[in-house]
């Protein structure tokens, strides 16, 4: 295949012009309605933290959030039976997978981490400095439920990797419902040592924690999650949001001792701009409609033709995140966009009249005497730049160009232009052609591999929202939207490349 690059960017800027969409930002609230409240299933570990968060989020917006605590598994049982709240935030992101099985959260927002470390009250009178300590008979030593609990959890599943789990099993006084009791037990002096989160301490100056190898690998991933049978999904996430926030809920969680996680800077209303490729605009806009709905955000879109949309970026402007109806087209932003993941498939055809009245089988037959042909522009979009690299495997490129009377940015200028009548082939995506089956044909493009186009997606680096637009690949990727590609004439790509 013949490289093009050098062609993709020399004199787009002063290219012809061309149909470019900006698509209308939705009517989201400039702010939520202050007139309901959530409510929060909140882990024990996270409640001095979240009390803090919740207060300010509650100055700032007007919203009351109503706190539950318990353990972490209590809460999912909870959620699971009773059917009611809106977020919910466990100790470990486990949980939420849990959740996420059973239907009950749907979008997950990460937060921060915290570790397992063993409490001892200030100046460690006991002298603990390592798991063996835990077993001298000197020590009451306290845990949480591994049953019920996300600490007690990680601690039984780290130590039992290691053999070392039923020696400490035995050795404990007592387990306790949440981290916060077993905290206080050793605040009281019912116990001389606990396994808690270190960020749990960070309220509790009586005591001070003990780091031992063994509890190395126990780490929590804390992540705030939708309940799925929430009412008020756009308020519940605009508070998850909040929460997840660099400038907002993460400075409580780092002050708190809490290692966050690298968040989206607050937006009362964030505006994530998305560049893609037209001919994914079938496919992708129904979807992105309805995320706007849920999460009250704007998703400002512009659909063109990648080599224009590529010259767009590389002259300075920066979306939050491309999805490229090539990968090649990915390749040149590289610098911007450098984790991209592919998604679908999509093949050029040889578009004609419905009945093919010109008998029109193979690429060889658009070079015949008299045949109007339609193509994609070779700078301008990557259906014109696999169009050439099509003719010249094809071994047609001559013949064929010479038939060429129009070259486009977009798939669907062709096929209006092939409606229309002024055209009698055109070499374009099979999806430009979803829709039109009642007046036109696909003629399929065989045994040239270069026809077939993957449809790579990226986040940009400097993106101010990388995680909403991440929770928009989400929905981009869920089982619906696949439906929706498939119908539009793609092939699903996603998880099943070698």
């Amino acid at each position: 295949m013949i490289s093009r690059t050098s062609l993709f960017i020399a004199g787009l800027v002063l290219a012809v012009p061309v149909i470019l969409y900006w698509m209308p930002k939705s009517e989201s609230k400039s702010s939520v309605d202050a007139g309901s409240s959530i409510m929060v299933f909140c882990a024990a570990s996270n409640q001095a933290v979240i009390e803090e968060i919740a207060k300010a989020y509650n100055q700032e917006y007007g919203r009351n959030v109503q706190l539950t605590y318990g353990s972490s598994q209590s809460l999912l049982s909870q959620l699971e039976v009773s059917g009611v709240g809106d977020v919910f935030l466990p100790a470990d992101d486990s949980y939420l997978a849990m959740a996420r099985e059973k239907d009950l959260v749907d979008e997950i927002l990460p937060i921060a981490s915290m570790k397992a470390v063993v409490a001892v009250k200030r100046g460690n009178p006991k002298s603990i400095q390592s798991l063996n300590d835990l077993l001298r008979s000197d020590v009451r030593l306290v845990q949480a439920s591994p049953e019920s609990t996300a600490i007690g959890k990680i601690t039984r599943d780290s130590l039992q990797a290691l053999g070392s789990w039923d020696k400490l099993d035995k050795a404990t006084t007592a387990f306790r419902g949440t981290v916060n009791e077993v905290a206080n037990d050793v605040v009281i002096g019912s116990a001389d040592a606990g396994i808690v989160y270190d960020a749990v301490l960070h309220t509790y100056r009586q005591l001070e924690f003990i780091e031992i190898s063994e509890l190395k690998s126990a780490v929590s991933k804390v992540a705030v999650g939708i309940v799925s049978r929430t009412k008020v999904p756009q308020a519940s996430l605009h508070f998850a949001r909040y929460v997840a926030a660099s400038d907002r809920g993460l400075k409580h969680y780092s002050e708190h001792g809490f290692q966050i996680e690298n968040g989206d800077q607050w937006s009362d209303v964030p505006e994530l701009k998305l560049f893609a490729g037209s001919m994914l605009r079938p496919a992708i806009e129904d979807t992105i409609v309805e995320f706007e709905q849920r999460e009250g955000v704007r998703v400002d879109r512009v659909y063109n033709g990648c080599g224009i949309l590529v010259a767009q970026m590389q002259a300075g402007q920066h979306p939050d995140a491309y999805f490229a109806c090539d990968s090649e087209f990915m390749k040149q932003v590289s610098d911007l966009f450098p984790s991209p993941v592919s998604v679908s498939q999509n093949e050029l055809v040889i578009l004609v009249e419905k009945g093919n009245p010109h008998q029109i089988q193979s690429l060889r037959d658009l070079g015949r005497e008299g045949i109007r042909v339609g193509i994609g522009h070779e700078k301008q979009c990557a259906m014109g730049w696999i169009t050439q690299n099509t003719l010249r495997d094809g071994r047609v490129q001559k013949e064929v160009m010479a038939n060429v009377t129009v070259q486009t940015p977009t798939g669907d200028m062709l096929v209006n232009q092939l409606k229309a009548g002024s055209l009698d082939a055109a070499v374009a995506y099979l999806s430009n052609a979803a829709g039109s089956g009642d007046v036109l044909d696909a003629i399929p493009i065989s045994g040239i591999e270069c026809s077939t186009a993957t449809q790579p997606w990226a986040i940009a680096e400097d993106s101010q929202y990388p995680n909403t637009a991440s929770r928009l690949f989400e929905r981009l990727t869920d089982v619906k939207s696949q439906e929706i590609f498939t119908a539009e004439g793609f092939r699903w790509n996603l998880g099943q490349q070698k």
